[in-house]
C-alpha cells in the first residue's frame, strides 16, 4: 500500500506543469533587443567611444597647452668638477639648496608645424656652506619659436586625416549595429524554424495516432492489409522520434537566442513569424549611390591615401633637416629677490640647426621610392576594394530583388502543400488513398513550411545585409542615423 502511494505521488509530480514565463517575441523585438543588450552592440559602442576620445585628443593638441613645472625643493651636497683658466680640472663642493618653478603657454602653429611657446621662470638656491647666501635668478618673459624647415608638417597631415578616420569610424558604428541585427534575425529565425519544426512534429504525432487508431479499425474490418498497418504504425513511430529531436533542437536554440538578448533564462520565447516583404525592388544605381556617400569604405579609402601620401611627404623631408629655434625675453639675477627683477637684461637666443647628407649612398633617396611605391600599391589595393565592393553590392541587390520574387513563390506553395494535406487525410480516412500517398502529402507540407520560413530568412537577412552596405534606411527612405552623442554618454 505505502509503496502504492509512492507511485501515485511521483506520477501526480510529474504531470505537473513547469510553470516558466512564456512570452511572444517578434522580429523587430529581438533587432531593437540586440542593438542594446547584446555583447557585440557593446563592443561596437566601445570601439565608437575608443574613436571618440582618439579624435578629442586630436582636437585638443590643436589648441594652446599651459602647463607648469616646479621643483620643491631640491637639495645637493656633492662634488662637481670646475675648469680652471689655465685649462686644469678642479673639484668643488657644492652644498645647496634649490627651488624653481616655471610657467608657460605653447601652441603648435597649424600652417608651418613649428611650436611656439610663452615662458615666466625664477629659480632660488640658497648656498649651505663656503659663500652662504641666497640667489634669485628670473625670466619674466621669453617668446621661443622652435621650427622645422623641410619637414613634413605633421599637424596639417592630421589635421586632414584624422576627422576622416572619426568619420569612418562613425560609419562602422552604424555598419556593426547592422550587423548585430543581422546575428539576430540569425538566431530568431533558427528558433522559429526549431519551434515550427516542434509544431509539426506535434500535429504528424496526433495525426499519426489518429490515423493509426483508424487503421485498426480498417484492419478488424479486413478493408486495408496488414503490411499497411504496420506502415501506418511505423509512420506513428517515427513522427515520436522525430518529436523528440525537433524539440531538443528547439531548446538549444532558444538558449542561443536568451543569450544574446540577455534575457532571463527562464523565460520562453515564442517567435512570431514576421510579415511578408515590405519592400519591394530595389535600384542597383540608387544603392552604389547610398553606399558611395555614406558607406565606411569611402573614408577608409581617403584615409588610406592620405596616410600613404603623408609617408612620402615624411620622407622626402628626412632627406635634409634644417630646424631653426629662436628665444626673445628678459632676465635678471640678484641675491635678493626684487633685485631679479630690477634691472633686468636680454636674453636672446638664435639657432639654426643643419643636417645634410653629403654621402649615405643613397639610402634617404631609397625611402623616398620605397615610400612612393607603398603608396602605387596602396592605391592599386584601393582601386580592387573598391571593384570588390561594387561586386558584392550587385550581386547582393541581385540576390534581394531575386529572394522578394522566391517569398511570393515558396507562400503560395505553402499553401497549395497544407491545402494538399488536409484533402490527403480525409481521403485516407474514407480508404482512398494509402497511407504512403498520405506519407508523402504530409513530408511535402512540412518541406513547404520551413521552405517559406526559410525563404523568409533569406529576405530579412539580405535586406540588413543591404542596409549595412548603403547605411541607408529604404523602408523610410532616409540615411540611417544614431545621435553619437547620446549614445557615448550611456
Amino acid at each position: 500500500m505505502f509503496r502504492k502511494l509512492i507511485i501515485i505521488c511521483i506520477s501526480a509530480c510529474a504531470a505537473l506543469p513547469l510553470w516558466a514565463e512564456s512570452r511572444e517575441i517578434t522580429l523587430e523585438e529581438a533587432i531593437l533587443l540586440a542593438r542594446v543588450r547584446s555583447v557585440d552592440a557593446v563592443m561596437a559602442v566601445n570601439s565608437l567611444r575608443s574613436a571618440y576620445w582618439e579624435y578629442r585628443t586630436f582636437k585638443a593638441g590643436l589648441l594652446p597647452e599651459i602647463n607648469f613645472k616646479a621643483t620643491l625643493p631640491g637639495y645637493s651636497k656633492q662634488y662637481s668638477s670646475y675648469q680652471n683658466a689655465d685649462g686644469s680640472y678642479n673639484f668643488v663642493r657644492n652644498d645647496n639648496l634649490a627651488l624653481s618653478g616655471s610657467l608657460s603657454l605653447e601652441q603648435r602653429i597649424w600652417p608651418t608645424g613649428g611650436t611656439i611657446s610663452l615662458t615666466s621662470s625664477l629659480d632660488f638656491m640658497r648656498q649651505l656652506s663656503g659663500d652662504v647666501g641666497n640667489r634669485y635668478m628670473s625670466v619674466p618673459v621669453a617668446l621661443r619659436l622652435s621650427q622645422p624647415i623641410f619637414a613634413a608638417n605633421d599637424v596639417k597631415w592630421n589635421r586632414r586625416i584624422e576627422p576622416v578616420r572619426y568619420r569612418e569610424a562613425k560609419a562602422n558604428f552604424i555598419s556593426a549595429t547592422e550587423e548585430v541585427a543581422m546575428t539576430a534575425i540569425q538566431y530568431f529565425f533558427n528558433l522559429l524554424s526549431s519551434r515550427q519544426n516542434v509544431a509539426s512534429a506535434l500535429q504528424n504525432v496526433t495525426n499519426a495516432e489518429k490515423l493509426y487508431e483508424v487503421a485498426l479499425a480498417k484492419r478488424e474490418m479486413g478493408r486495408i492489409s496488414n503490411n499497411e498497418v504496420l506502415q501506418v504504425e511505423l509512420n506513428m513511430l517515427n513522427s515520436r522520434s522525430t518529436l523528440t529531436s525537433c524539440e531538443s533542437q528547439a531548446k538549444s536554440d532558444m538558449f542561443r537566442l536568451r543569450t544574446f538578448l540577455d534575457l532571463d533564462p527562464e523565460v520562453e520565447l515564442e517567435p512570431v513569424v514576421p510579415p511578408a516583404a515590405p519592400l519591394g525592388h530595389v535600384d542597383f544605381e540608387r544603392a552604389l549611390g547610398y553606399a558611395t556617400d555614406y558607406n565606411a569604405l569611402a573614408d577608409n579609402i581617403r584615409r588610406r591615401q592620405l596616410e600613404a601620401d603623408y609617408q612620402v611627404a615624411s620622407a622626402k623631408g628626412a632627406m635634409r633637416e634644417i630646424n631653426l629655434f629662436a628665444q626673445i625675453g628678459y632676465t635678471g639675477t640678484d641675491r635678493r629677490f626684487k633685485g631679479a627683477y630690477d634691472p633686468l637684461n636680454d636674453n636672446q637666443v638664435v639657432e639654426v640647426g643643419v643636417s645634410i647628407p653629403l654621402v649615405d649612398w643613397g639610402k634617404r633617396k631609397g625611402r623616398v621610392k620605397v615610400a612612393e611605391s607603398n603608396r602605387e600599391l596602396v592605391r592599386s589595393r584601393l582601386r580592387k576594394e573598391r571593384a570588390d565592393f561594387n561586386e558584392s553590392l550587385f550581386i547582393l541587390v541581385e540576390r534581394f530583388n531575386n529572394q522578394c520574387d522566391q517569398l511570393k513563390l515558396a507562400h503560395r506553395a505553402d499553401e497549395i502543400a497544407m491545402q494538399r494535406y488536409d484533402s490527403s487525410v480525409e481521403t485516407f480516412m474514407i480508404g482512398k488513398i494509402s497511407a504512403l500517398d498520405l506519407n508523402d502529402s504530409q513530408t511535402s507540407k512540412d518541406a513547404a513550411r520551413l521552405k517559406y520560413i526559410s525563404e523568409l530568412f533569406s529576405y530579412w537577412y539580405y535586406y540588413y545585409q543591404l542596409r549595412s552596405l548603403t547605411l541607408w534606411d529604404f523602408t523610410n527612405d532616409m540615411p540611417i542615423n544614431s545621435d553619437i552623442e547620446k549614445i557615448l554618454k550611456m
